[in-house]
């Protein structure tokens, strides 16, 4: 693979397409017909995957939120670090599960339908999740409690394996080819968006609730949120049509009917490709949302209110700052932006966290701010990259597989991970070398592939 992007000029695909695609694609994707005649339409696409994804990751995040407060619950141990190293273990446990939702749903998704895959997804995701908040705990039950909740975890996980991947083929393949980056920044919006309900949410109640009232019940009332969340997903994306790509596919039946097969045959370089940019998403993403308020309460010593108050203004500031980055990324390309976000972690991680260790509220703020702007960065523009990676046929399932690799390896484990590294090295700063690592992994990968942008040639 050659690195010519500075020109910014579209350029035919090879046999695997850009890297990954076939002949029938161009770039950017498969056919565009269509597209841009119904804004309204494209709207409610929008609306729907978008509130979709809001309640996957309202859902699938909570539990890291709460990971402190879960870790006396479940598991009792009389040493804070432990308890929480074995919460943040279950964390991970549903990670391992994402890639074998990968494969499953993937599939799923590219025989019978984005649009119907992610509203089985949504439903699997909240009834795990609704029945973590009916748990006993430790203290009912004893050991059985954990056990449950890892079961509960599992199921979590790997419903999870398809849904980041389907909601961006769905808003890919809707999308205009020059507002791909735009309409596709939305999942990782609306995602963000869920964390920052999550956060705030627990904010509220901690900041409220009387007493232990948090510790005793309050904990659970985030979890039961899930039932009338998953209803509210289930009936949007069950309104919702097929993409206008899929659909084509279908009528024409050309669909692909062993996707797996396929992918592995035809997209291998794009796979790989996809595995290595998603890397610093996953890390940036778990590390900001499940490890900081852990982080900030019992290595920082943050007050609970405080922890979240920081967490959630870093959570808005990625949430608000990701579509403005995804338009920016149809502008110049997909590489300027994903390359600014690798290395806005390699130069401000350790800075940022030695604003965290200030003991400053305020300071830890602007630390979250600076660490979120590099994950926009990157985010604005790495749903439409990684879609553009494949062809029609095999996207849904090629993506699942590789994104959900990387996000089980290595963000699934970031918390316990992070919180270990602190443990072995004395050191309060050493998760800013992992996050440092993981950035210029990824940002070489970038810097090895190409634009994939439709870009205007260059006058």
């Amino acid at each position: 693979m050659t690195d010519e992007t500075t020109q910014y000029r579209p350029r035919p695909r090879d046999a695997e397409g850009a890297a990954g695609g076939t002949a029938e694609d161009t770039a950017g994707g498969a056919g565009d017909t269509g597209r841009e005649a119904d804004p309204a339409g494209l709207r409610k696409v929008m609306v729907a995957a978008g509130l979709g994804h809001f309640v996957e990751w309202f859902d699938f995040g909570i539990y890291g939120t709460l990971a402190v407060i879960l870790a006396h619950h479940f598991f009792p141990s009389g040493n804070p670090q432990a308890e929480l190293l074995s919460t943040f273990a279950v964390f991970g446990a549903g990670f391992v599960m994402r890639p074998l939702g990968g494969l499953f749903f993937g599939s799923l998704g590219d025989r019978i339908g984005r649009q119907r895959t992610l509203a089985i997804v949504v439903l699997a995701t909240s009834a795990s999740t609704l029945a973590m908040g009916l748990l006993p705990t430790h203290a009912t039950v004893g050991a059985l409690a954990p056990v449950l909740l890892v079961l509960c975890r599992l199921l979590q996980g790997f419903a999870a394996g398809g849904e980041s991947a389907g909601a961006t083929t769905l808003l890919a393949e809707y999308a205009p080819e020059r507002r791909r980056g735009f309409v596709t920044s939305w999942i990782d919006a609306s995602g963000f968006a869920a964390f920052v309900a999550g956060s705030g949410i627990v904010l509220l109640l901690s900041a409220t609730l009387p007493g232990d009232a948090m510790d005793d019940w309050g904990w659970r009332l985030p979890f039961l949120l899930a039932a009338p969340l998953g209803i509210a997903g289930v009936y949007l994306r069950t309104r919702l049509e097929d993409s206008p790509e899929f659909r084509k596919l279908k009528s024409e039946g050309n669909h692909s009917r062993s996707p797996l097969r396929e992918s592995f045959a035809t997209a291998r370089t794009a796979m790989l490709l996809c595995t290595g940019f998603m890397l610093v998403k996953a890390v940036g993403h778990w590390a900001l949302q499940t490890f900081m308020p852990g982080y900030l309460q019992t290595t920082l010593e943050f007050s609970r209110v405080q922890a979240f108050a920081i967490t959630t203004a870093g959570l808005f500031v990625v949430a608000a700052a990701v579509p403005f980055m995804g338009a920016l990324s149809d502008r110049v390309g997909r590489k300027p932006l994903l390359i600014t976000g690798c290395a806005g972690f390699v130069l401000l991680s350790w800075p940022a966290f030695w604003l965290l260790s200030r003991g400053n509220a305020v300071l830890a703020g602007v630390a979250m701010i600076v660490l979120g702007l590099c994950i926009a960065a990157f985010d604005g523009a790495i749903s439409a990259a990684l879609a553009e990676l494949f062809p029609t046929r095999v996207r849904y399932g090629a993506m699942a597989v590789s994104y959900n690799l990387a996000t089980a390896l290595f963000g699934g484990m970031t918390p316990y991970f992070a919180t270990w590294l602190i443990g072995a090295s004395g050191y309060d700063l050493s998760p800013a070398f992992y996050l440092m690592v993981v950035a210029l992994v990824s940002g070489a990968v970038v810097l090895r592939a190409r634009e994939t942008a439709p870009l205007r040639p260059a006058a």
